[in-house]
């Protein structure tokens, strides 16, 4: 059984990486459903207090990733039509461009929905840039929970 949960586990962190680049997989939860798989076992091996933290943690990088962005395209003056943009040009990039897709893609995304939202060719270029900025500081976010998780779970296996 708890080999079963360590293999499991370290799908879910796989997963949960992945989960970090990629915002159709939620990269932290996912993390975080591993550490949990971990108290299934004989010896919880984290306090009560460790699971909480790391559950605010967790709830907090995944709204922070909604928020980012939105206000790193307005802060740089983009509209709705560019964070939309930048989404879709993330997920279209991942695909059809990998790996430079992914910091080509949210950019690209951002300034053609600041075009069709029929911003100027300067302002939708300021506003694809906040709007990477804001993508990329969420994944990075985002990214490092997952790996501080991972330690942990390894940590607590080893």
């Amino acid at each position: 059984m708890e080999i079963a949960i360590y293999i499991f586990g370290i799908i879910l962190l796989l997963i949960g990486f992945i989960g970090c680049f990629i915002p159709i997989l939620p990269g932290p939860p996912l993390s975080y459903v591993a550490l949990l798989l971990l108290q299934l076992s004989e010896q919880p091996p984290f306090s009560l207090e460790f699971m909480i933290t790391w559950a605010l943690i967790t709830i907090g990088v995944t709204a922070l990733d909604y928020i980012v962005p939105v206000y790193g395209a307005k802060k740089f003056g983009g509209t709705k039509y560019g964070v939309w943009g930048s989404g879709i040009g993330l997920l279209l990039g991942i695909f059809l461009f990998p790996p430079l897709g992914i910091i080509i893609g949210p950019f690209l995304g951002a300034f053609i929905g600041e075009l069709i939202a029929g911003s100027s060719n300067n302002s939708a270029l300021k506003a694809a840039f906040g709007s990477f900025l804001g993508f990329l500081a969420g994944t990075i976010v985002k990214f490092v929970a997952s790996v501080v998780m991972a330690f942990h779970f390894v940590k607590a296996i080893l």
